[in-house]
């Protein structure tokens, strides 16, 4: 399954870093970012969430929520977000339903089974896709400049 731009994002909920849970229709009213990554502490991932997180200011013009996502449990995820002081939810997709759901499972990425690939969604306030990006190699970083321009759109 793959989520299209012009579609509905597909709901789900998810525990953060914190062990609370987070549900993407809690957030309708304004944009949201969805960043799926790899893994934890891996080079790329930290490049790509300190990127929207120096990016934050950018982003709240737009009143955007930014959530990254990946199959690393909240224990990892919560080591993550403070060694590189990240300052927005990161959601454990732990049972890998919203990575098939968002069609952006990597069935084997240099031997890890099951990960999410690198990927950008951008969700209006209605929760309406208006974004995406999914990059086959997850050495690659999203284009921001395409996530900040659509966000600009909405406002």
């Amino acid at each position: 399954m793959s989520v299209d731009v012009g579609s509905n994002a597909p709901d789900f909920t998810l525990t953060d870093q914190d062990r609370r849970p987070v549900t993407l229709s809690a957030a309708r009213g304004r944009p949201v970012v969805l960043a799926f990554f790899p893994a934890a502490f891996s080079s790329v991932c930290a490049k790509e969430l300190c990127a929207f997180r120096d990016h934050l200011a950018e982003l709240n013009r737009g009143k955007a929520q930014v959530y990254g996502i990946s199959v690393d449990t909240f224990f990892a995820l919560k080591a993550f977000q403070a060694d590189q002081q990240l300052s927005f939810p990161l959601l454990s997709d732990f049972n890998k339903q919203v990575i098939r759901d968002y069609g952006v499972f990597n069935d084997d990425m240099i031997g890890l089974k099951g990960i999410a690939k690198r990927a950008v969604f951008v969700l209006d306030k209605d929760g309406i896709v208006r974004h995406r990006e999914v990059l086959d190699d997850a050495r690659n970083e999203p284009d921001y400049q395409k996530v900040f321009d659509v966000l600009a759109t909405f406002g």
